[in-house]
């Protein structure tokens, strides 16, 4: 979006403001839509997937299923990347959906043909684990997916929140709005993947499970690539990581240099910061005192200033670039804090979904219809969407006459109720499966891992359905956070963020499911995580990880209470269209 400077401030070109706005989010959520029910549709029953259908042994199959989680949030950090330094969120948007529609093309080609899996299993033999070359197909596509996700998860919620002008205020108090209804309908797409997608997958086919959203994603590209004359396109500003290194180097270059008494001497460029500063500038905070180095003019510098040219990065930097470092480090412990959550929640696609398969799932006591194991994910959603609903309509205006927030409450608070809901739900998945093995053992059935135990799988509700309440509130508020609290041009980097504590969590759900395999072996050849849950100890698994939630809950709440809010002067757009500056943190 080109921008031009007028008495010291950033506007809009005229063309460039009849952009954006409403009109634009049903072509934006239409490819988020499409990509939840791509990768929900698949990863939700994966597990089924991989155990039933290519044979591989419960913990290999939980560990595939997390790795890959972990990998395709983590290819978004490498997305935004290229987003904010060099061709923006749209093109990085349309590239990623490409490969993504590839990767799902070929899933459903592995899954329709039997050549790309193994046989049958029949009667009471070992079944044949999938080939190597067989797992090589299934890996290949799920790559291109990771990619895939790497240029439409840090951009879409970015792209979508820059349709509207941060410099009117009218428009301003629609993105926080904005990020609710964007997770409502990720939330409804995902609730349409684990009942509709599933059933056919359990019922008719993996071949029309997969075809299904791989031709929602072709639609989603199309209907994205339409919208193209109606959006708002932010030009990107340069790499922000450059930036950032920039600070680093020259704060340690003059960390012999006298620290100046008074802030207002540090180095300021607003012709040099306008491009990274569109909506406003930050201004000085006394946290981390050390990088205000990089902002401490001295005699080489002037030297070069008095010549006419501009200084060298690498040894003077403005002090808006050296906030946005600090505000990168200071977000670091809260974007920590999210991490076990996601660890957490990935059980529900794992063991808690391997439970739900032992469970009598018919959905009345008479009834011949069984819910799909996958689809019980169904109770996570309609929780998340409840909350969500209830939050946007009820709680936030009740609570904003309390606080005077327009938000209702901070994201910070947002986050720590979600942390404290999310260790409930482990903590009461462990006493479900208590349970469902006592019942198991009353009925004979300890040892007859295919059995259907008498015991309905409504019990697995309460953890589901709190799940979805903390993913209500601690997803959305990472993402207010993030989108609120980092620099103006690292949105899609900070968004990158969000998904990076996805992938953190999954990998170390990696490793604590291995780690806790590996040491929980007896000599007999038992463990706490067998392929019969009957004879292990997954509600150990699950106590372990509340117990590790508790601390980081505690964890966050200092976090929280110690945290700087980010500074900056912002710049907003009056009634009349000029511009005023004003200081807000």
């Amino acid at each position: 979006m080109e921008v031009r400077g007028q008495e010291g401030s950033q506007s809009l070109h005229d063309d460039e403001r009849r952009k954006g706005g409403l009109k634009t989010l049903p072509f934006i959520f239409a490819n988020e839509v499409s990509e939840k029910l791509a990768v929900v549709g698949f990863s939700a029953n994966m597990i089924s997937y991989l155990t039933q259908q290519l044979h591989m042994p419960l913990t290999k199959a939980a560990n595939t299923l997390t790795n890959f989680g972990g990998t395709a949030s983590l290819t978004p950090l490498l997305g935004a990347f290229l987003a904010d330094a060099f061709v923006g969120r749209f093109w990085i948007i349309a590239v990623g959906s490409i490969f993504y529609q590839i990767g799902m093309i070929a899933l459903t080609i592995s899954a329709a043909l039997p050549l790309f899996r193994p046989p049958q299993c029949t009667g009471n033999r070992n079944c044949e684990e999938a080939s190597a070359w067989q797992l090589a197909v299934l890996y290949v596509a799920l790559l291109l997916n990771a990619i895939g996700a790497g240029g439409i998860r840090p951009c879409v919620v970015a792209f979508g929140a820059d349709q509207f002008d941060e410099s009117d205020p009218k428009e301003k108090t629609k993105t926080w709005s904005f990020f609710n209804w964007y997770y409502f309908c990720m939330g409804v797409s995902i609730l349409l993947a684990v009942t509709v997608l599933i059933y056919i997958q359990d019922d008719v086919g993996w071949g029309w499970g997969l075809g299904v959203p791989t031709i929602a994603m072709g639609v989603s590209v199309v209907s994205f690539a339409a919208g193209y004359p109606m959006y708002r396109r932010l030009e990107p500003s340069g790499s922000p990581f450059t930036r950032l290194a920039q600070v680093a180097v020259a704060a340690v270059r003059k960390r012999k240099v006298a620290m100046v008494a008074d802030p207002s001497c540090l180095y300021e460029n607003d012709d040099m910061d306008a491009p990274i500063s569109l909506s406003g500038k930050l201004v000085h905070t006394k946290q981390l005192s050390f990088l205000d180095k990089a902002a401490i003019v001295t005699a080489d510098d002037q030297v070069t200033e008095n010549s006419g040219r501009r200084p060298d990065p690498w040894r003077l930097s403005t002090v808006h670039r050296v906030e946005e470092l600090k505000s990168v480090i200071r977000m670091a412990p809260i974007w920590a804090a999210g991490i076990l959550v996601i660890t957490a929640s990935a059980q529900q696609s794992t063991f808690s979904l391997q439970q739900a398969r032992t469970m009598d799932r018919r959905l009345f006591l008479r009834s011949a219809f069984s819910i799909p194991p996958g689809s019980m994910t169904v109770f996570t959603m309609l929780a998340m969407l409840l909350t969500i609903s209830l939050y946007d309509r009820a709680l936030v205006p009740l609570a904003r006459r309390l606080t005077g927030l327009h938000r209702g409450i901070s994201f910070l608070h947002r986050m720590g109720v979600g942390f404290a809901f999310s260790a409930v739900a482990t903590l009461v998945a462990g006493f479900i499966e208590v349970r469902r093995k006592r019942k198991a053992a009353s009925h004979g059935l300890l040892d007859d891992s295919a059995a259907t135990i008498p015991i309905s799988a409504f019990w697995l509700v309460p953890q589901y359905a709190l799940h979805g309440i903390a993913e209500a509130f601690t997803s959305v508020g990472h993402l207010e956070f993030f989108y609120d609290q980092a620099p103006e041009s690292m949105r899609s980097t900070a968004t990158a963020l969000f998904w990076m504590s996805i992938s953190a969590g999954s990998y170390f759900s990696t490793l604590l499911v291995s780690v806790v395999h590996r040491y929980s072996a007896g000599e007999d050849g038992s463990n706490w995580l067998p392929d019969n849950l009957n004879r292990g100890r997954l509600e150990y698994l699950y106590w372990i990880i509340t117990f590790l939630q508790a601390l980081n809950l505690l964890y966050y709440m200092i976090c929280a209470k110690y945290y700087t809010f980010k500074p900056v002067q912002s710049r907003q757009r009056t009634d009349e269209g000029a511009v005023e500056l004003n200081n807000k943190v």
